[in-house]
């Protein structure tokens, strides 16, 4: 009988650390999945990325952009900003670091690194629904309607071809190529150059492009 108590006495003392242990790993994996740094959500809508054409090229804040690094492009955030992505297809999330300006595509957001849409597992489709967060930075000041404000390009051309875009766009140093989808599903290359919070900063940029021979005209961007 001394035996079996001592049995249960020693079954019970290591039930009891059990129920400790695992309430302590709950605890745990709460703060873990909770996300304390998930940020505040201030935008949904689509993503893209951007890599190889890009890998080597100067940044809008004059980076060498690296398609391995976190990174992104955004039209409005200020550079530096820290951003939690998440890809509303599958759940994962990453976090990237605001260094560049675009996407110029219609209805997109931003403009992953390669690296950022490997870890979303979107490099295939190109494209995903995804919301933001900010996490740190001086983003954090810009309301939503701010994200919304209008920004303006300078368009120096289009093309059917790309290669024809490729050599025009090489002799225009900050000039970079978007290819667009019309209606009908037909697609163009366009050059574009800089990226303006007003129109005047905008048409300033045109008018030293055209006293060097590239004519142009100031385009609002979609956002």
């Amino acid at each position: 009988m001394q035996n079996i108590r001592t049995y249960s006495v020693l079954l019970l003392l290591l039930a009891i650390q059990l129920l400790i242990a695992s309430c302590g790993t709950s605890g745990r994996l709460g703060r873990s999945t909770a996300g304390t740094d998930r940020g505040k959500a201030i935008e949904t809508g689509m993503a893209s990325w951007y890599g190889p054409k890009f890998h080597g090229k100067l940044t809008a804040n004059g980076e060498v952009y690296n398609m391995y690094s976190m990174t992104a492009a955004h039209r409005t955030l200020p550079f530096n900003t820290l951003v939690r992505v998440e890809n509303l297809d599958n759940g994962e999330s990453v976090v990237v670091r605001i260094n560049d300006r675009g996407p110029f595509a219609k209805n997109r957001i931003i403009d992953l690194s390669k690296k950022a849409a490997e870890e979303l597992e979107m490099t295939g489709p190109g494209t995903a629904r995804v919301r933001l967060y900010l996490i740190r930075g001086d983003g954090a000041k810009i309301s939503s309607t701010d994200l919304k404000t209008a920004t303006y390009t300078v368009q120096l051309g289009s093309y059917i071809e790309e290669d024809r875009a490729l050599q025009v766009s090489r002799k225009i140093d900050g000039s970079r190529i978007e290819k667009v989808y019309l209606e009908g599903g037909s697609a163009v290359y366009r050059i574009y150059y800089g990226v303006y919070s007003d129109r005047e900063s905008a048409e300033t940029a045109r008018r030293k492009l055209d006293r060097k021979g590239y004519e142009g005209y100031v385009k609002q961007l979609q956002n």
